[in-house]
């Protein structure tokens, strides 16, 4: 099943050419007020909503893990199948805010435990209609000229990684072992760089780049393999005690993940792919939360070690997402801007010190004090760009 993704506001360009609907002074939904941020409570077992209706336009919701495992909060258009909007990677003890734009409708909450299978305590929450708040013709042309730039290198990355998808499967399929581990990380930075984007199609994701853990954490391993990336990486740098697959199943996951790839290239070339403003802002923090749950443990790349090459492509991802918005930014909040900028700077300068040739040092090579300088480099980054989106959606 294809799941579409939903603008959270703005495409086409001319529904926000005069206004967009926001927080009107005073008003209140049923059980929150206009302009407060809605609280998330999140355990293992439930996603506890404060409020089931505000008005349109910003919506801040208030979110805290307060489960074991890593966890996402999900809005769903009404059919729940379409993804508006989502924060992932919600480790145990994390507060966060989560901003986006709402239009009026019905919509549904829900959490997603370990970031897989179904959704856990859906909830309705109802928008309603909101006061009309002017945006200016300038900052409008910047508005849009951000969601074409992006949606153009949201396409164009997946354009290559089709064509890098299918040489690497070519490899495999073909038991070239060498090439296909040669060909692995750089066919990847593809995926990094818009990840965000492939994972608002709900199970396409987990096909393409579930890790072993995560499939094992799902409890649905009796309803379906392991696919993707991660099984194939699995086969090609295989642990002492795991057996190597045979021409058959290595043709069978080749296929898969090429058929996966263009399934994702058709959703993101479909006439009514879109993306919001917002979409692009959340876009950059998620990848920069990406980076500091998943590449700074070494668990993303459990078997190759090539956590880095994933670590710079989620790296360059957050930084085109957040050079398309940073104009808008520095109207928000100048000072924000100018920090967000040094720091993706600094992050970058950290990363490049453990290149080696064109690519870049094993993961498992780097002792603690360099993990370590990642990680502070990291987070250093990651607490500004967390308010990236209430800067830009006014």
């Amino acid at each position: 099943m294809k799941l579409v993704r939903v603008a959270c506001v703005l495409v086409p360009a001319v529904a926000l050419s005069a206004c967009v609907a926001n927080n009107p002074e005073g008003a209140s939904g049923a059980e929150g007020a206009a302009g407060e941020p809605i609280d998330v409570r999140i355990t293992d077992d439930t996603c506890e909503v404060s409020a089931s209706e505000v008005p349109s336009g910003r919506v801040t919701f208030a979110l805290s893990n307060e489960g074991t495992v890593r966890n996402e909060f999900e809005i769903l258009a009404e059919d729940r199948l379409r993804i508006v909007g989502e924060r992932e990677n919600l480790g145990p003890g994390t507060h966060t805010d989560y901003t986006v734009l709402l239009e009026p409708g019905s919509y549904v909450t829900a959490c997603k435990k370990n970031m897989v299978g179904a959704l856990v305590d859906e909830r309705d929450f109802t928008v309603t209609q909101g006061e009309a708040v002017e945006v200016s013709g300038d900052e409008q042309e910047l508005i849009d000229a951000a969601v074409a730039n992006y949606t153009a290198y949201v396409r164009d990355q997946v354009g290559q990684l089709l064509a890098a998808t299918q040489d690497f499967a070519d490899d495999y399929r073909g038991g070239k072992e060498e090439a296909a581990r040669a060909a692995y990380a750089p066919a990847r930075l593809f995926y990094e760089r818009i990840e965000p984007t492939a994972e608002a199609f709900g199970d396409l994701d987990p096909a393409l780049d579930e890790r072993e853990a995560d499939y094992q954490a799902s409890e649905e391993t009796d309803a379906r393999p392991w696919t993707g990336w991660h099984r194939i990486e699995k086969d090609l740098w295989r642990p002492q005690d795991a057996p190597a697959l045979d021409p058959a199943q290595r043709s069978e996951l080749a296929d898969k993940l090429v058929e996966n790839t263009q399934e994702l290239y058709d959703l993101v070339y479909s006439p009514d792919f879109t993306v919001s403003i917002a979409d692009i802002s959340n876009g950059a923090i998620g990848l920069l939360e990406e980076v500091a749950t998943t590449k700074i443990t070494g668990e993303e790349e459990a078997f190759s070690h090539t956590d880095l090459y994933d670590f710079q492509g989620n790296l360059e991802g957050a930084r085109v997402a957040y050079g398309t918005v940073e104009d808008l930014a520095k109207r928000g909040d100048e000072e924000l801007a100018s920090t967000i900028t040094a720091r993706f700077e600094a992050l970058q300068a950290a990363l490049d010190s453990h290149r080696e040739g064109e690519g870049f040092a094993s993961y498992d090579s780097l002792d603690d004090k360099a993990r370590r300088e990642l990680s502070d480099r990291v987070d250093a980054l990651r607490v500004p760009l967390a308010t990236l989106t209430e800067a830009i959606v006014r």
